[in-house]
């Protein structure tokens, strides 16, 4: 059954987010105002290491006021694609160059209600080159051993719907045994 649109206005506008309200007709003839927020897309980034461990950062997030374990991600910019965007976190946040990116997973989580899309890419290495750049993102940036990820999402200390996505789908990997990707 398909929602028929008859026309959409914004509500807020700034650089991060949009609140629209769209006019709506739902397949049993009930027509509303639905409300939208449309945001910018987000790129992630799973970097494996020789190890089998993957490169994750310890932050705090202030809205849930939650502490928890995260891979590298951020907004795509304007002129820039979401792998550019995945490898410029990366080194951003964590101080490491990855590997090759190449596409892991596409989600859009809570598309019932916005538009944000997430990007998730997989690199098989990486580099050192120094100190993150962005200083307000985390803690701790580690290397976690992909056999810890079951656990450490039982226990909750892996929530945001970008790394869960990205960690269950190395995970998924790992268990059927493919291969690196290239």
């Amino acid at each position: 059954m398909r929602w028929k649109t008859y026309g959409e206005r914004r509500v807020y506008t700034d650089p991060w987010v949009d609140l629209c309200v769209i006019d709506v007709e739902l397949p049993d003839g009930q027509r509303l105002d639905h409300r939208v927020v449309r945001l910018r897309h987000l790129a992630v980034a799973a970097v494996v290491n020789d190890r089998s461990e993957v490169l994750m950062m310890w932050r705090h997030r202030f809205i849930t006021d939650a502490w928890a374990w995260e891979l590298p991600m951020g907004l795509v910019e304007e002129g820039e694609t979401p792998v550019q965007a995945a490898a410029r976190e990366v080194e951003e946040e964590t101080g490491w160059r990855p590997g090759p990116l190449t596409p892991l997973i596409y989600a859009e989580p809570a598309n019932g209600i916005t538009d944000s899309q997430h990007h998730i890419y997989r690199a098989d290495g990486a580099s050192y080159i120094g100190p993150p750049t962005e200083r307000n993102e985390s803690d701790r940036i580690e290397w976690i051993p992909l056999s810890d990820l079951r656990t450490m999402i039982d226990t909750r200390e892996v929530i945001s719907s970008g790394t869960l996505v990205g960690v269950l789908y190395l995970l998924l990997d790992e268990a059927a045994g493919a291969p690196a990707r290239d």
